[in-house]
């Protein structure tokens, strides 16, 4: 998937189908001639209907389709015959879509399974014929019921990524090559800053065909919050994540500051992400010798005290299997 198709958000109109009118027919045939009342119902409008799909990864399916409409019910007929109910209209979507009223922005309800199934709008009731309404002292009744009017709405449709392990970081903390080292995923990669622009998902195998999914999202940067750089428009997807890995790179100028800035972040974007596990990672570790390494450690005791922190090197392929074992610890505690 190119960058330019991954797409979490879009506004779509939707309207359902009105509900067919009842029939006022009344009873003829050769040799009878007071049949009575035989009008049928009217069919139902269709309705919209949304359903999770997970081989979909992105909304661009969406994104230029704006107006969504089911079809009308059928009228209904002689000898009681009931109108066709109109088209329901079906759209696939990823899992993790959350949908909100564009005007009110209250969520109506999230798609987090494959083949679930939400009405976002019912069509329209149809309406019953004349033979409902026949009675000892109305037996021939010539009225018949219209359809109700189907129903409209302005909805928001916002993709947050599903994924157990969220890699949160700078830009260029090394996040897209971790996730290439750990999974089959392909992220783009390069010495500049904000290489990652959409966010990325991996699936990591581990120790007996057990298997756990990881992302990338894109790096966030002082004021993210507020709407500086990229990150900020990725954040939402982090709410998914049920741990977050902070990677922070061991050339940092200050480590501990660089972590404070991200968690800071987070807060003020959402406090319930605090509430999340967290795991500090010191990338490229490799540049590091032994006795720096040890120097660097008693600094970072005192620093994250009561908290873990490890070092990994993604390109010397260091540390990998620890950080494997650690995570899988604590998506099953």
């Amino acid at each position: 998937m190119t960058e330019g198709n991954f797409v979490d958000y879009v506004k779509i109109y939707a309207a359902s189908g009105k509900g067919g009118k009842g029939s006022s027919h009344l009873h003829r045939e050769k040799f009878i001639e007071k049949g009575g009342p035989d009008g049928g119902d009217g069919g139902r409008g269709g309705h919209v209907i949304l359903v999770g799909n997970k081989n979909l990864w992105t909304l661009f399916h969406l994104k230029f389709l704006r107006h969504i409409k089911a079809g009308h019910g059928g009228d209904g007929g002689s000898s009681r015959s009931t109108g066709h109910d109109g088209e329901d209209k079906f759209v696939e979507v990823p899992l993790g879509t959350v949908v909100k009223d564009k005007d009110t922005d209250e969520v109506l309800f999230e798609i987090t399974e494959h083949g679930q199934k939400e009405v976002l709008v019912k069509g329209g009731k149809g309406g019953l014929g004349n033979w409902h309404f026949r009675s000892a002292t109305n037996q021939t009744p010539r009225y018949a019921q219209p359809g109700m009017p189907g129903n409209e709405i302005d909805v928001i449709l916002e993709l947050k990524v599903l994924a157990d392990v969220g890699l949160v970081g700078f830009p260029n903390a090394g996040k897209s090559t971790l996730l290439s080292v750990l999974t089959s995923a392909k992220p783009k990669i390069a010495d500049y800053p904000f290489t990652t622009l959409k966010p990325n998902l991996g699936i990591v195998a581990y120790r007996d065909f057990q298997s756990f999914v990881i992302a990338d999202i894109p790096g966030i940067i002082e004021g993210a919050a507020e709407g500086r750089g990229l990150g900020h428009y990725f954040l939402r997807h982090i709410e998914r994540n049920s741990t977050l890995l902070f990677l922070i790179p061991a050339d940092a100028d200050d480590i501990k500051e660089q972590y404070d800035i991200l968690l800071d972040e987070l807060r003020r974007f959402n406090p319930e992400l605090l509430d999340k596990d967290r795991l500090i990672v010191i990338s490229k570790s490799d540049m590091l010798d032994d006795e720096l390494k040890a120097e660097m450690k008693a600094h970072l005791d005192k620093d994250f005290a009561g908290m873990e922190y490890m070092f990994i090197s993604s390109v010397a392929q260091q540390g990998l299997m620890e950080l494997k074992d650690k995570l899988w610890k604590m998506l099953n505690v």
